[in-house]
């Protein structure tokens, strides 16, 4: 007898894949623009007035490429100032508004503080029983991957176009009397490209492997076709390969061909024979360093063992490297966002 399919689940999936709310979503705002802009340390001087479920926006801040360590800082930091209950807004605890905490609002993957959930927004929830803490120092498995995964929402990539201000070029036009010269403005786009780097030669490696595409994959519908995944055994010789298999060898000059906006991402032990890493191969680790900026080495080996390990340190000192944990891929992912503000 064929199994039914579970109805109700069905419906709280779709609703958690498309975010349905009550409300009339009419824009979306950027929650880093909104963060950039506000001080998480001001002070409650004034209490505002009860606004009231009527007067929600039809404007949604989302906070998705926000690591959840940094909301729930923000929040901490609003919380010790905050004396009074706020309605409506985007900086406090409250209801309403577009906060990134509180519940009632318009907040895609905030922290719901207290209240009925509804629009299947929240990407955490306060004093909730369903929710359980990882251990974030953890070597990447089932039980932390999401943790992992929030921390890989975090990659900020940044492109600029130059295109025609039409409305700037008509005003400008009108006000020297017919004259119209082209204005031109830079546009910011956000775009994530993605290159990941797998050893996969060895038996000890398969397990962290698994886990490694298991939370790429969670994320190709992010990257789409920005996410390019090519294999190695132990350290590159002049390329990598396109198939797991590693049939389909791929030359080092092709993958420095890709755009340097790339972040790239290297699962290995780097641990081998000393002769294993010969000149040749620490050159083309040079190379990639070189050429994209945002470039990280993790490592699924406990880190007391790193200095252990001759070619390790050698890697170590060309790549910046991070332990494959959650907290290890959020601090490989600051540390990437820190060099694109550098820039």
């Amino acid at each position: 007898e064929e199994e039914l399919p579970d109805v109700p689940q069905l419906i709280e999936e779709y609703l958690d894949e498309v975010h349905l709310t009550s409300a009339d979503i009419k824009r979306v705002l950027q929650g880093d623009d909104i963060l950039d802009q506000d001080n998480p340390g001001m002070k409650d001087e004034n209490e505002q007035t009860d606004l009231g479920p009527q007067n929600m926006t039809d404007t949604m801040a989302d906070y998705s490429d926000i690591p959840l360590d940094e909301l729930l800082e923000r929040m901490r930091q609003v919380m010790e100032n905050q004396k009074h209950k706020h309605q409506g807004g985007s900086h406090w605890v409250g209801q309403y508004g577009n906060s990134p905490y509180g519940n009632g609002g318009l907040a895609k993957d905030g922290i719901r503080v207290g209240g009925k959930g509804g629009g299947k927004m929240a990407r955490k929830v306060m004093a909730d029983p369903n929710f359980y803490p990882v251990d974030k120092n953890a070597i990447l498995k089932d039980d932390n991957i999401d943790a992992a995964l929030a921390a890989l929402k975090g990659i900020r990539e940044e492109t600029a176009q130059i295109e025609l201000d039409i409305p700037e070029t008509i005003r400008n036009g009108l006000k020297e009397g017919g004259i119209f010269l082209p204005v031109q403005r830079e546009k910011t786009e956000q775009k994530v490209r993605v290159l990941l780097l797998v050893d996969n030669g060895g038996w000890s490696m398969t397990p962290y492997v698994k886990q490694v595409r298991k939370l790429f994959s969670k994320m190709k519908t992010r990257y789409a076709h920005d996410l390019k995944i090519h294999y190695f055994h132990n350290t590159i010789y002049g390329g990598a390969y396109e198939d797991a298999a590693r049939f389909k060898f791929l030359k080092l000059s092709q993958i420095l061909g890709y755009e340097d906006q790339h972040s790239v991402f290297i699962l290995g032990d780097a641990a081998m024979s000393p002769w294993e890493l010969d000149e040749e191969s620490v050159s083309d680790w040079h190379k990639m360093a070189e050429k994209f900026k945002r470039i990280a080495w993790l490592n699924p080996m406990p880190v007391a063992a790193w200095n252990h390990t001759y070619t390790t340190k050698v890697i170590g000192s060309i790549i910046d490297m991070f332990p494959l944990t959650p907290k290890g891929i959020e601090d490989a992912i600051l540390e990437m966002n820190r060099k694109l503000k550098l820039k």
